[in-house]
């Protein structure tokens, strides 16, 4: 059992014996980059110190103390003495957590357990050892690990005890920009001084970004503090006064690039390192780990410039999809890619964090395809289209293609194959029959899919499907269109138009759950029931028409309510609150139908002799417009019939002893679900714990660029005259109410407000659980409270001068993440 390690005897393999910390600190030095000397405080001496299961069963508080209580035993000490000696007599050192979770790809533990400073003396080493073994039971971090779903009881304390660099100037250096993702840029903070001023946000440091061998941004901060070592140990905050130097020169921030492209290439991905100049001008590595809040890139074997578009979220699924849910995506893409383009073989659809995205590269390059998507989009997902015009001056999306020709040959092509144009003429004739034929295509899909493999099924029962409906419901809103040209409305009249309307199978399902709530009110024995938790017939009868239905339903791995009603039971246990009939659904309901026939009356009347043609299509529009909820209605009904069969392999798994659960088979696909062999257990937990750790991803981008930049998260204005101006953080928008939060002990915030401190250290985080936005008075990018931001996917902005004296708590405002923008709203916004 070696209780202490040097870091020359390290390697990435020992991390349950060191840590995260000291097993990167002993890569780098093997790998010959300038890390000061130092060794490991092993986690057998922590293990031969306190038992890890005992204090996860205790509260932080008592656990704490229990290990400093705990007395040393005299073999550790000599270890550490030893160890101590080894650098040299009375050397001040650096005292560091290394946690066996921390500093992993997935969570970074950003100043979660603590460091001790030039520390000198045997004796005070071994304190800072044991204090350290104290710190893995802080509130702080206690949550941290709850958080990140992280087990306490298998969770060790190793210690880093490592010579300190007595710095010039230090700080923070991320090998890809944390903000907007770019992998080719790396972003530097640097202040004078030791490095913990910038760590911990106590300064507003230099600011500095490198693309390539060029200097893209400079931001010089006032670097008011600096933090230096006192002689014979500890150290001092020291006010110096507001700098507008340059803490480093140019030569330097390359030589940094430099420094980080080595230890990024050593790794094979972007890391978060920390580094100290000392006054020699020597530069030093002192840390190196993850960044953990960069959004996984996908596949690109041509490795040329891509742009991604995230069809998951567009689809307000936020979570992860399963595997079995992916797998069927795919199934569905080749289908769409066969019809519409005639490649089945086409590489645009991608994965990337178990969401599903689309390379919409060459729709960027036409110029049709351009103004298609975005059109689209704009109807859909109104912040997507946004975000794709902003590519459009990109050079790497320049139009290759402006000839419509093309495209309009291709939809030519399609409309014939489906007979389009008859539907549509079909539907304006005779929308009452046009809307029973549609009606029908659920039994019809349902029937041919049942002789059909699961695969075929979803190829050949989805996408070929929508043809014959979409002209239908198309033709409902282009006559609402059509009105919208003969006569003149005002805002939002058309809309009213919409209001209640027939047809729409999603409607009929909340009238339907409506009445059930009724059913259960009106029925003693059934309230008594579904009151003391039992299923009443009435909620059965339900789920047999509706149970195919689910929350995020378009990932078939996912359970539906005929499996889990628990959604039911609570949308129909908030019904039975409602007493204000004004406010029942059905009211509700049949009160948006009379004011779309009144606004058809008054448009009529609008348009004099024109009127009967409004009418005409306005009642058009009221029958065939609500079928645009019947395509995707009739995917998850097919959905519905593929789970149950899915399911059925599940069993015969569990029953060949493969798996645990049945339900385990939707983490597999469609071949490793047939496969006749092996134990595919193994295979299912380690993609649960994939997809349990991407449930936790807080933020998702719309639009993912083959480099890793976000194009919402990039820079596209300027803060306008009157904005709070600061440093990005975390990408993203949030308005909120301010607390404003000098101390976090006793704070109190409420679900979704934005936080504003002078700064903020680890004993924040917590605060961070519930706040909607961060904005810190002192700070850079890389200081521990933009990291923790980012990680929770919270919007920040930190380095924002004044910030708590001119934001008052209560107080409307907005933060832009981006830009670096906090605005304060009128009190009527």
């Amino acid at each position: 059992m070696a209780l202490t390690i040097g870091f020359k005897s390290i390697d990435g393999s020992m991390l349950a014996t060191v840590g995260g910390k000291a097993a990167n600190l002993g890569e780098l030095t093997r790998a010959g980059l300038p890390v000061p000397q130092g060794f490991c405080v092993t986690t057998d001496a922590y293990r031969a110190v306190v038992q890890a299961g005992d204090l996860a069963g205790t509260t932080p508080d008592n656990a704490r103390r229990t290990v400093l209580e705990t007395p040393v035993p005299q073999k550790i000490r000599d270890a550490v003495v030893a160890g101590y000696r080894e650098l040299g007599d009375a050397v001040p050192v650096a005292v560091r957590s290394s946690a066996t979770a921390e500093d992993l790809p997935f969570a970074s533990f950003a100043g979660q357990q603590d460091t001790f400073l030039n520390v000198v003396g045997e004796d005070a080493v071994v304190d800072a050892v044991r204090r350290c073994w104290a710190s893995l039971w802080t509130d702080r971090a206690v949550s941290y690990r709850e958080t990140n779903g992280i087990d306490h009881t298998t969770t060790y304390l190793a210690v880093v005890v490592q010579r300190m660099v007595q710095s010039a100037v230090s700080g923070v250096m991320f090998t890809a920009n944390p903000v907007t993702g770019t992998r080719d840029q790396i972003v530097i903070d640097a202040s004078p001084g030791l490095g913990e001023a910038v760590v911990s946000g106590a300064v507003n440091p230099d600011h500095f970004v490198v693309d390539g061998d060029e200097i893209v941004e400079k931001r010089l901060g006032d670097k008011k503090f600096v933090i230096r070592s006192l002689p014979g140990g500890g150290t001092e905050h020291v006010e110096v006064g507001e700098s507008g130097d340059q803490c480093l020169t140019d030569g330097q921030v390359h030589a940094l690039a430099v420094l980080g492209r080595k230890v990024q290439a050593h790794y094979g991905s972007p890391q978060d390192t920390e580094w100290a100049i000392d006054d020699d001008g020597e530069l030093h590595l002192t840390q190196a780990r993850p960044i953990t809040t960069l959004f996984p890139l996908p596949d690109n074997p041509d490795g040329g410039a891509h742009a991604y578009f995230c069809f998951s979220l567009a689809q307000g699924l936020e979570r992860p999809i399963t595997p079995m849910g992916r797998a069927a995506f795919r199934e569905i893409a080749q289908s769409a890619f066969e019809i519409v383009i005639g490649d089945p073989a086409s590489q645009s659809y991608v994965e990337a964090g178990e969401r599903i995205f689309f390379d919409v590269t060459k729709v960027l390059q036409s110029k049709v395809g351009r103004e298609f998507v975005t059109r689209l989009l704009g109807v859909m997902e109104a912040r997507s289209s946004e975000v794709l015009k902003s590519l459009f001056d990109d050079p790497r999306f320049a139009i290759r293609n402006s000839s419509p020709t093309p495209a309009l040959k291709r939809v030519f092509r399609l409309a014939r194959r489906f007979r389009v144009p008859v539907t549509a003429v079909k539907a304006l004739v005779d929308p009452e029959k046009a809307v029973r034929t549609a009606l029908l295509m659920e039994r019809e899909v349902l029937e041919k899919s049942a002789n059909l493999s699961i695969e075929q099924a979803l190829r050949q029962c989805t996408v070929p499907v929508l043809p014959g409906l979409a002209p239908t419901a198309l033709m409902g809103f282009a006559m609402l269109g059509l009105v919208g040209k003969v006569v003149k409305t005002k805002p939002g009249e058309l809309q009213t138009v919409l209001r209640g309307l027939p047809n729409n199978i999603t409607t009929e399902m909340d009238m339907a759950m409506w009445d059930l709530a009724q059913e259960i009110r009106h029925d003693p024995v059934a309230l008594r029931q579904f009151q003391d938790g039992e299923r009443p017939a009435a909620l059965d009868r339900f789920l047999s028409r509706w149970g195919h239905r689910a929350v995020a339903e378009i990932d078939l791995g996912l359970p539906r309510w005929s499996d889990d009603p628990a959604h039911v039971i609570g949308v129909v246990r908030n019904f039975l609150l409602l007493e204000d009939g004004q406010a029942h659904p059905d009211a509700v309901f049949a009160r948006g139908a009379a004011e779309a026939e009144a606004m058809i009356e008054t448009l009529a009347r609008r348009a004099r002799g024109r009127g009967w043609f409004v009418r005409f299509a306005l009642r058009r529009t009221r029958l065939l417009a609500g079928l645009r909820e019947y395509p995707k209605y009739l995917i998850i009904t097919l959905f519905g019939a593929l789970r149950k069969r899915i399911a059925e392999f599940g069993a015969q798994l569990v029953a060949d002893g493969r798996l645990d659960t049945a339900d385990d088979v939707f983490f597999l696909d469609f071949e490793e679900m047939r496969s006749s062999q092996g134990d595919l257990r193994p295979l299912v937990a380690a993609r649960r714990e994939v997809h349990d750790r991407e449930m936790r991803r807080r933020h998702i981008p719309r639009v993912l660029l083959s480099d890793g930049t976000e194009p919402e998260a990039v820079h596209h204005g300027t803060p306008v005259e009157g904005d709070l101006v600061g440093t990005p953080a975390s990408a993203g928008t949030i308005t909120g109410v301010a607390r404003v939060v000098m101390d976090p002990v006793g704070a109190h915030l409420e679900p979704g407000e934005i936080l504003v401190a002078p700064s903020t250290d680890p004993g924040w985080t917590p605060l961070f659980l519930t706040a909607g936005g961060l904005v810190m008075e002192m700070g850079g990018a890389n200081s521990h409270g933009a990291v923790v931001a980012r990680e929770y996917g919270i919007p920040a902005v930190v380095g924002v001068r004044e910030a708590v004296s001119r934001i008052r708590t209560g107080e409307r405002i907005t933060v832009d993440g981006s830009t670096g923008a906090v605005t304060a709203l009128d009190d009527g916004a």
